[in-house]
C-alpha cells in the first residue's frame, strides 16, 4: 500500500489527507507514506493506524503479524487538532475493556499526543574550529534551528539539551513561537562552563527527563572515544535507543580527518588543553593519523547499525539541507 501527496483540487485546497476512520492493514502488509502528511479529523475518535483485526465485535481476535508503516521524505502522522470525547472508556473488545476517554461526550480533549522532539547539542570547546568559512558551532546552530522550525510547523513540542563533558542546560520540550524563539536564541548564543565532550552524560539524561518516547537528534562531532577509537557511549545509547527515536547528525571540518605536509607544526587539543609537536612532512604520521580517524569512523557506523540508530555525516562547508533530506529520506 502506497500513500502519495494530495493534490489540492478545485474544491478544496488542502494538500493532505484528513481521514474520518482508522487505516486498517491486515498481515503481511507494507505501508509507505510518500511525502505527505496523514492527519485524524476533529470528528474522528480513533487510532490513525491500526490492525485489521481489531474492529469492534471481533471475537475472539486473531493474531496477526509482519506489517511495516515506511516513511519516505517527509512523511508526518497528524492527530487531531480538536480530539473529541466519547464518553466510552469502558468499551469492549473481544471480551477486553479499553479505552481512556476522561470528560463527558463530545467535549474537546488536549491530551498530551503530540510528538515531543529533543534537540541534543553539543557545545564542547571543539565546536569553535572550522577552517570552511564557518565554524561547527555556526552549522549546528543552523541545522538545529531548522529542526526546531520543522517541529513547531507540525505542531510539536520540541526542547533543546547543551552538553559538553557534563549536561549544561535543558531546556524541556514546549510548543508556541516565544518558546520556539527561545530555544532558537539559547542554541545560537549559548556559553558552556566546561571544554570537554561526554554524550553519555547527555543520552543518560534524556532518558531521565523524557519519560515518553521523542523523537531526538544528538548534533555532535561525535569526537568522544577512547585511546582505541572505539566510542565511549554505546551503553547510555544501548539504554536511550530502546525508549527513544535517536537519530545522529554528525558535523566535521575535513581538515581535522587529514594534514597537510607542511612541516614541523605545533598543535593543542582544545578540549583537554594537550599540545604537542608534529612532524606532517613525514608520511607515515600522516597515514597513522588518518587511519586512526578512519578507525573512528568506522566503529561509530557498526555501532550505530547495531541499534539501528540513523546517522548523517556534514562536513563543514557542504550544502547540510542535502543531509538532511538523505536521512529524513532513509527514515
Amino acid at each position: 500500500l502506497e500513500i502519495t501527496a494530495r493534490r489540492s483540487s478545485c474544491d478544496s485546497e488542502r494538500n493532505y489527507w484528513l481521514i474520518d476512520r482508522a487505516i486498517e492493514l491486515p498481515g503481511n502488509m507494507e505501508m509507505q507514506i510518500v511525502d505527505c502528511k496523514i492527519k485524524l479529523a476533529d470528528s474522528c475518535r480513533d487510532n490513525i493506524i491500526r490492525s485489521a483485526n481489531c474492529v469492534r465485535g471481533t471475537q475472539p481476535i486473531k493474531k496477526i503479524k509482519n506489517i511495516r508503516i515506511r516513511g519516505i521524505g517527509i512523511a508526518v502522522l497528524e492527530g487531531a487538532s480538536k480530539p473529541r470525547s466519547t464518553g466510552d472508556s469502558g468499551k469492549q473488545l473481544g471480551g477486553r475493556t479499553f479505552g481512556s476517554d476522561a470528560g463527558k461526550e463530545g467535549e474537546w480533549q488536549y491530551g498530551d499526543w503530540r510528538n515531543i522532539g529533543v534537540l541534543l547539542v553539543d557545545v564542547s570547546r571543539s565546536r569553535l574550529f572550522g577552517t570552511s568559512g564557518a565554524s561547527r558551532k555556526d552549522v549546528l546552530a543552523e541545522i538545529a534551528a531548522i529542526l526546531s522550525f520543522s517541529a513547531s510547523i507540525n505542531n510539536d513540542k520540541v526542547g533543546a539539551l547543551f552538553f559538553s563533558e557534563k549536561v549544561e542546560k535543558f531546556i524541556p520540550p514546549k510548543k508556541g513561537r516565544s518558546h520556539l524563539l527561545h530555544s532558537i536564541r539559547e542554541i545560537i548564543e549559548f556559553e558552556p562552563t566546561t571544554d570537554g565532550t561526554y554524550i553519555s552524560e547527555a543520552l543518560r539524561y534524556l532518558t531521565n527527563a523524557i519519560k515518553k518516547k521523542c523523537t531526538a537528534f544528538l548534533l555532535s562531532d561525535m569526537l568522544d572515544v577512547r585511546e582505541d577509537g572505539s566510542p565511549r557511549y554505546e551503553e547510555a545509547l544501548k539504554v536511550v535507543v530502546n525508549r527513544h527515536d535517536l537519530s545522529v547528525i554528525e558535523v566535521y571540518d575535513p581538515r581535522e580527518r587529514s594534514l597537510p605536509s607542511v612541516g614541523l607544526i605545533h598543535v593543542k587539543d582544545s578540549e583537554t588543553g594537550d599540545s604537542a609537536w608534529v612532524n606532517t612532512s613525514s608520511k607515515k604520521m600522516r597515514r597513522a593519523y588518518e587511519d586512526w580517524f578512519r578507525n573512528v569512523e568506522q566503529s561509530a557506523d557498526r555501532l550505530f547499525m547495531k541499534y539501528n540508530v540513523d546517522k548523517v555525516s556534514i562536513a563543514l562547508g557542504d550544502d547540510y539541507v542535502k543531509g538532511l533530506m538523505a536521512l529524513f529520506k532513509n527514515r
